[in-house]
Parts: structure tokens; sequence; C-alpha cells
């Protein structure tokens, strides 16, 4: 399998310095916030996203993901949010990025109405999208958080440029075990999020295999050679313990877990 960590864990951090911890401590490619408060995100003029690909070159990491935050089943007009989402494919083109990371954002009222809007503004996404190389991914997260949800809404877009984010937390959260999350996403799947916690009440980041989360049975069931990526969310919680000293740990937890998975 593949190895990435989310820069969610250095916020705000030059990318240099990030893709050289990824380098120095075997990880084969990150996870890039596109936010504002970051580096790299959609406004980022041509000229840094060039640096920042070659950036990533010379450390010999692959910008695995665009991390978005469009909301693809939020209330509202479809246009504000088409614009978003084909804005984080163009900078996931640039930087050469095979994913990017959509939310479902339906709120407090998940339905029908809710999965309309986020299957057309997929599908409609999807297309530029497939021209460019890139494949939307819709995260198991917030309203759609369980496999069951957002496959709801990716059987309906049936479009090879959007698939899913498997967030190990949220399907956990949501009551799903991970055979059943595993088998759902199916060839929807992009990669896998996996983190860990304490418990469902407390969500301060851990390291990998320091809490409750069923790692093993997530990684048992994401397809062999795939992406496993660490999302240790320090930008949430700024009281967590610093990534870069548990990152050599972190990797060789991923390692384990993958060598134990079923032969077959």
């Amino acid at each position: 399998m593949q190895y990435a960590f989310s820069t969610l864990g250095l916020p705000g951090a030059p990318l240099g310095r990030v893709a050289a911890l990824a380098a120095e401590h075997g990880f084969d490619g990150l996870e890039l916030r596109a936010h504002p408060e970051e580096p790299l995100h959609p406004a980022a003029p041509a000229a840094e996203r060039e640096a920042a690909r070659r950036t990533l070159a010379a450390a010999g990491v692959t910008a695995l993901g665009i991390a978005g935050y469009a909301r693809v089943a939020a209330p509202g007009e479809d246009g504000p949010v088409l614009a978003e989402l084909r804005s984080l494919v163009r900078l996931a083109a640039d930087l050469e990025a095979p994913y990017v990371r959509v939310f479902p954002g339906a709120g407090s009222r998940p339905g029908p109405a809710a999965d309309a809007r986020a299957v057309r503004r997929l599908r409609a996404a999807a297309e530029s999208a497939e021209a460019h190389g890139v494949r939307i991914l819709l995260e198991t997260h917030d309203s759609h958080r369980t496999a069951a949800a957002a496959v709801r809404i990716l059987d309906a877009v049936a479009r090879p440029g959007a698939g899913a984010l498997w967030d190990v937390l949220h399907t956990w959260l949501g009551g799903e075990s991970p055979a059943d999350s595993g088998r759902l996403l199916g060839a929807h799947l992009g990669y896998v999020q996996v983190k860990d916690v304490a418990s469902a009440k407390e969500l301060t980041p851990l390291g990998l295999g320091a809490g409750v989360l069923p790692l093993a049975e997530a990684v048992a069931a994401a397809p062999p050679g795939g992406w496993l990526c660490w999302e240790y969310e320090k930008r949430w919680y700024p009281g967590a313990a610093e990534l870069p000293g548990q990152l050599a740990r972190g990797r060789e937890h991923l390692e384990h877990l993958a060598a134990a998975r079923p032969s077959s």
C-alpha cells in the first residue's frame, strides 16, 4: 500500500518543510489542505502552483489530493458550488494530484432534496474533472457520514470523475462496520483517511494505534495497493501533540496494518 498524511496536521507550514518531513519518514504522498490559511489554495497564482509542484517532485512526494471545502449537498444555488468545484479541480490538475476532496454539507436536514443537489452538482463537475484527469471524492462526513449515505449519491452520479473518500472516523461514528463500509464503497473508493481518537466523545487526535478506532479492520477492508492517508487534525485541536514527532511511529503502524491484511 501507499502512505500519505494530511497537511491539516501541520497548519500553515511551508510546503518545503512538510514535503521534507514526508520524505524523511517514508510517506509517499501528501493530502494538501486547500484553504486560504495554507500556502496553496484555489486563489494561488500560477507561479506558486508551479513552484509547489517542483518542490514536491524534488522531494519525491506525490500530491495525493486537494482537500477542499466545497459542500455539494448544501442548500442554495448551484453556481457558486460548481465554481468552487472547478477551481479545486484546476488546482489539483496543476499539482498533478489525482483527487479533490469535497464534503456533503447538507446540514441538519439531509434527505432526498439534499441528495438530488449533490448528484446534480457532482455529475456536472465530474465531466470537467475527467477532462483534467482528476476525480472528485465525496468524503464520508457530516450529513452523509456513512458509506451507505455516500453511495446513495455516487450510485446516482454514475461517472468515473466522482468517487468516495472513506473517513474511518465518521463511518465508525455512524455505526457502520469497516467491512460494510469497504464493501459498500467498492469501486467508488478513491482512498482511505485513517486517524485515531480516545472515544466517540473525545475526538482530540491521538497517534495511530493509541485510540479506539478499528483501523486494522478498515485497512483489511481497503483495496490492496491503495492509499492510506493519516489525517491528524491538529488544526482543530491545538492542544494535541505535535505531528512531526509522531510520523515515524505512525508510518510504522500503517505498514504493520497493511502487512497484517488477510492474504485473500
